[in-house]
């Protein structure tokens, strides 16, 4: 006999893993995949993602097949887009899975969960009375702050499976030839690794910060590196901030992959709230994260003994908001000084006590 109404597992033997979200977001669930494999080792297990997350998934030795929205369907004239959905729903049925675990909001993933046709259906509470209907279980969200981590493992625990913390690792693959050709472009001496922007400009520091810190780090003798996302904005950002500088510009130039393999190779990370600091704490890497708006105990580093958050203790934040009053511009962000970065734990010893200066521990549990 055993407490609470788990359901059944014994017969388990393809399971479908719901993520439509973000970059970081879904590499937040790669302790999912280890978990359920340790748990029931001889089902397959799949995960239903953007195809743009490929590479946060791609290589996890507990993944079967990544099943793949692409968001550029949604362009595309309702019909088409329709029938690329369509077939999408088909191949999930014809998989027949026995269990599906929707971590996503939004309707995508219960309709797929719907059509899966699998028993067992697990995920958080959604909105809408037929929506409800979907699950057959239901996890409840955390109504005071939790990682991201732990709230996508509290679907295994509405389940009956309660992963220990060895097992809430991340997981990220970075393949040998993305070392390599990243070793071609950057070669072998230290670098700082710095990743100013985000897709969203309210989680951005200031560029003449960053240009300002470039030029103390540079006279301290360091070599930077910076990188971004494609998107052109950002790129033009990097180049706002690092022109006329003897750095090494490579924002919008390489993959993921890429990326991953430079933040492996890196003395040190600076980033805002970004897939690099997910990144950084799937590799154990040293990391300075600056954040603003959003939530460092739900969003910040995991489990890494080598990440400091440096965020202001200010009243209002973590306030989750697209910038003050939604002005895409956040306060907390933009008067945040230059010295608490030169003068952080990662950099140097000494950080000013104006400050909140936090150094996650090894457990976030």
């Amino acid at each position: 006999m055993h407490y609470g109404d788990y359901p059944s597992l014994d017969r388990i033997k393809k399971i479908l893993v719901i993520k439509l979200r973000h970059l970081g977001d879904v590499l937040l669930t790669s302790p999912v995949f280890s978990a359920l494999q340790k748990a029931l080792p001889e089902a397959e297990i799949d995960a239903y993602i953007y195809r743009e997350s490929i590479p946060m998934l791609e290589g996890h030795p507990a993944i079967r097949q990544l099943l793949c929205y692409d968001t550029s369907w949604k362009k595309l004239p309702l019909w088409r887009r329709l029938q690329k959905e369509w077939g999408l729903w088909r191949e999930i049925r014809r998989n027949g899975y026995d269990l599906v675990l929707n971590l996503t909001e939004g309707d995508r993933g219960i309709v797929a969960a719907l059509v899966s046709g699998a028993p067992i259906r697990v995920g958080f509470k959604p909105k809408g009375r037929w929506q409800k209907k979907v699950l057959t279980h239901t996890a409840k969200d955390c109504p005071t702050p939790r990682h991201a981590v732990e709230r996508n493992l509290d679907a295994l625990r509405r389940m009956g499976i309660f992963p220990s913390p060895e097992e809430r690792e991340l997981f990220l693959d970075v393949p040998l030839q993305a070392l390599a050709a990243m070793q071609k472009r950057v070669g072998t001496a230290p670098f700082v690794l710095i990743h100013p922007s985000s897709r969203w400009r309210f989680k951005c520091w200031p560029m003449e910060r960053v240009r300002e810190l470039s030029e103390r780090l540079l006279g301290q003798g360091k070599r930077l590196v910076f990188t971004s996302g494609p998107d052109a904005a950002e790129k033009a950002l990097v180049e706002e901030a690092v022109r006329g500088l003897p750095v090494l510009n490579l924002a919008g130039q390489i993959s993921l992959k890429e990326l991953a393999a430079l933040i492996q190779m890196s003395d040190q990370l600076i980033c805002v709230d970004s897939v690099p600091l997910h990144i950084a704490s799937a590799l154990k890497k040293p990391v300075i994260a600056l954040f603003g708006p959003t939530s460092e105990s739900t969003w910040g580093p995991w489990r890494n003994p080598k990440a400091q958050v440096i965020a202001q203790a200010m009243s209002c934040r973590p306030c989750g908001q697209d910038g003050c009053g939604g002005s895409k511009r956040s306060d907390c962000l933009a008067t945040l000084p230059v010295s608490c970065v030169l003068q952080s734990k990662v950099l140097s010893k000494v950080a000013p006590a104006s400050l909140r200066i936090r150094e996650e521990s090894v457990d976030r549990s």
